[in-house]
C-alpha cells in the first residue's frame, strides 16, 4: 500500500519549504498571516536566527542538538520541520520534535502550561473530622 503523502493547503513538504516568506503567508490561517505580516518580534527574530545557525552547523556534519526557547508565540514554519526544540513552559523545557502536521501552528501549542490535577483519595488525614474517626 502506498504510503500517504503529507500535504497542506494541497502544496507538498517540499514545495512549502522552497516557498518564499510572502507565498506562505498567503496560505497560512488568518491569525498566523497577520502574525507573519506584521514581521518577526526581536525575541522571535533570534530564535529565527539561532534556528538558521544551527542547521547550517548540522549540514556541516554537527550532530542534532535542541534550541531552548521562551518565546512561546513563534511559528512553526515549513523550514522547522526535523529539528528539536526546547519550549519553556514556565517550569521546564519540553523538547519538541516538529513534524509536517505542526506547520502554521505556535510553539505554545505543544508545550502545556497546566498539567491534569489529580487529586488523592480522601482518607485518614484528609479533613479535621476525620481525625476524631475511632479506629477498629
Amino acid at each position: 500500500m502506498a504510503r500517504k503523502v503529507f500535504k497542506y493547503q494541497g502544496y507538498t513538504l517540499e514545495e512549502l519549504q522552497a516557498m518564499s516568506l510572502e507565498d506562505l503567508m498567503k496560505i497560512l490561517p488568518a491569525k498566523q498571516r497577520r502574525s507573519l505580516k506584521r514581521g518577526f518580534l526581536p525575541r522571535q527574530q533570534i530564535v529565527l536566527d539561532k534556528f538558521r545557525k544551527l542547521k547550517k552547523q548540522e549540514q556541516k556534519g554537527g550532530k542534532p542538538l535542541v534550541i531552548k526557547t521562551h518565546c512561546r508565540d513563534m511559528i512553526v514554519l515549513p523550514e522547522m520541520v526535523g529539528t528539536i526544540f526546547g519550549i519553556y513552559n514556565g517550569k521546564e523545557f519540553f523538547e519538541v520534535k516538529f513534524t509536517a502536521e505542526m506547520i502554521g501552528c505556535y510553539f505554545g501549542e505543544f508545550a502545556p502550561t497546566r498539567q491534569r490535577v489529580q487529586h488523592g483519595d480522601p482518607g485518614m488525614g484528609a479533613t479535621r473530622s476525620s481525625m476524631f474517626v475511632p479506629l477498629k
